[in-house]
């Protein structure tokens, strides 16, 4: 088992690992708009940081080998399921083709006030 506990300037901030990987699977924490530049919380429209968060998934999966065409599953967590129309166009555009199964879990409030959190499994 190899643990990744940081991925340009994304680093895990707590007694979690970004992702692991186990016989070639990666496991991805959950990802928020984050800046993976800057390491700023990127607050804004719920594409927006749609759009960021699935960005920094994908840095993380390919920091581990894998692509984002071997993600095999993702979580989307929302604190509304009202959102879920705009959050789907930015999945849409992202993924193409490509669709790993998913789960929308319609959540209360987000850590730090974000609009979504995402944790996908990928194989490599």
């Amino acid at each position: 088992m190899k643990s990744i506990f940081e991925v340009e300037n994304l680093k895990s901030n707590g007694h979690y690992a970004l992702a692991t990987i186990h016989d070639h699977t990666v496991y991805i924490s959950g990802q928020f708009a984050i800046d993976p530049e800057t390491r700023e919380r990127k607050f804004g429209a719920i594409e927006d940081e749609t759009s960021q968060a699935l960005k920094n998934v994908e840095m993380i999966v390919e920091a581990a080998g894998s692509k984002k065409e071997h993600i095999l599953r993702i979580n989307l967590y929302i604190p509304d399921v009202k959102l879920w129309d705009r959050v789907d166009e930015v999945y849409k555009e992202f993924f193409g083709e490509h669709k790993p199964a998913r789960t929308v879990i319609p959540t209360n409030k987000l850590h730090f006030g974000f609009k979504i959190e995402i944790d996908a499994i990928a194989y490599i």
